[in-house]
């Protein structure tokens, strides 16, 4: 079976090549003597994890490590004292939103005295 790769090296796999290898959709992809070779992976989330862990050399322990740090008072933030007011603005809370008066009323008419 013929298969071509356009000008964005994407490459069609034959409708029975997919089917012979089942439902995937990520393949490991290795050239060797010559040869592109396609293998069929499934990805889960803790592969890719364990993965990216393999590739930086961590072991169990350095990520207990690192988990312990984060969790200790040295890994806490530590918060800078209050940046002084822009130019103009005001020290202390800000003023409350301005309201909208009602309208004033008309006093009642006085009642004459008998």
């Amino acid at each position: 079976m013929l298969a071509k790769i356009t000008s964005k090296n994407q490459l069609t796999l034959p409708k029975s090549v997919t089917q012979a290898v089942g439902a995937t959709e990520y393949f490991d992809v290795e050239a060797r003597a010559g040869q592109i070779i396609l293998t069929p992976v499934r990805i889960q989330r803790g592969d890719a994890v364990r993965a990216k862990l393999a590739e930086l050399d961590l072991t169990p322990a350095d990520v207990a490590d690192a988990v312990a740090w984060a969790r200790s008072a040295a890994a806490a933030p530590r918060l800078a004292a209050e940046p002084a007011p822009a130019y103009g603005a005001t020290a202390g809370k800000a003023k409350p939103a301005a309201r909208k008066k009602a309208p004033a009323r008309k006093p009642a008419a006085k009642k004459p005295k008998a």
